[in-house]
């Protein structure tokens, strides 16, 4: 599967601090249970990489 691939899937996302002073993108959907902890600087690079997509895809959509 590609970034451009459609999915029927559906998924529930939470992202919060940890009390561990990590950053959790939790991702849930049928069947997956699926913590991923970050440093706070890797979540910031994640928010830039999102931002940028975010402008990208407006940018496309015309």
């Amino acid at each position: 599967m590609s970034i451009n691939s459609e999915s029927d899937v559906t998924a529930n996302i939470q992202i919060g601090p940890t009390n561990l002073g990590m950053v959790r993108i939790y991702i849930e959907a049928d069947g997956i249970d699926l913590p991923m902890d970050f440093e706070p600087e890797e979540a910031l690079e994640i928010a830039e990489e999102l931002r940028a997509a975010a402008e990208a895809a407006r940018s496309a959509k015309g």
